[in-house]
């Protein structure tokens, strides 16, 4: 990196800058971009590693075996030299793969960075330019069928009015340079957008964030990629999320 301050970096991550320096640090973040996206991927790490993934409880038939063997009377034996260089490959096999999920954790989550960037955008932009719809209306038959010949694919669509998430329509949009269809739904007068398109990868439990105040929530299933973006609770997107998934 060639930002002058970029040595301050690990040290402000850690919370080993002086209160002036943390300050004048933090200041920068607010005009370095480099600064902000190296600061936002150690983040990225410290959650991964703190992730239940990482873990797993022993076995209680392990857990007796290693008790057993603590207990049992100590002898003059001491392991050979086949035995540490054993042990030093299995420690070097497990921070091996310790560092390949690390990375493709990351790689994940820096891939759902960018395309949430690009759905609240859409969303925004469904919003401001008063575009929320190309078809209005409450009834499923209607929706799912415009959207026939404007896609390679059919969305799924259904009305949630009776769980307070009703249909309002459908339109056309663009995430990430492709078409995509986006379902338009009501919860307390606030606006849900629901992007659907194809994908190819397996299902996926839903992983979510806010940004600028708004909330996202993605998953996959059946074969298609589900984002939902809105201004609701993050509570109340959980549910729409749950509700779609059962549809």
């Amino acid at each position: 990196m060639s930002c002058n301050q970029a040595s301050w970096l690990h040290g402000y991550f850690d919370g080993e800058l002086d209160a002036a320096r943390a300050a004048e640090f933090e200041a920068h973040l607010g005009g370095c971009a480099d600064c902000t996206r190296d600061l936002a991927t150690q983040e990225a790490l410290r959650k991964a590693l703190g992730t239940p993934e990482l873990y797993a409880r022993a076995r209680a038939s392990l857990r007796s075996r290693v008790k057993a063997q603590l207990s049992a009377p100590q002898t003059a034996h001491r392991p050979g030299r086949a035995y540490w260089r054993g042990l030093a490959a299995a420690a070097s096999l497990v921070l091996v793969l310790v560092g390949a999920w690390q990375t493709a954790t990351w790689r994940a989550d820096v891939a759902d960075r960018d395309v949430a960037k690009q759905v609240l955008d859409a969303h925004l932009r469904s919003l401001q330019l008063t575009h929320l719809t190309d078809v209005a209306s409450t009834d499923q038959h209607t929706v799912k069928p415009w959207f026939v010949g404007k896609l390679d694919f059919a969305p799924p669509v259904t009305d949630f009015a009776a769980e307070g998430f009703p249909l309002v329509g459908g339109r056309l949009d663009v995430v990430g340079g492709r078409s995509v269809a986006a379902l338009v739904y009501n919860r307390r007068k606030h606006v849900i957008n629901l992007f659907v398109w194809p994908s190819n990868d397996s299902d996926a439990a839903p992983r979510s964030g806010t940004h600028l105040g708004y909330a996202w929530i993605r998953w996959r299933r059946g074969g298609m990629d589900f984002w939902a973006a809105s201004d609701v609770a993050a509570s109340d997107l959980e549910e729409f999320a749950r509700l779609v998934s059962r549809s």
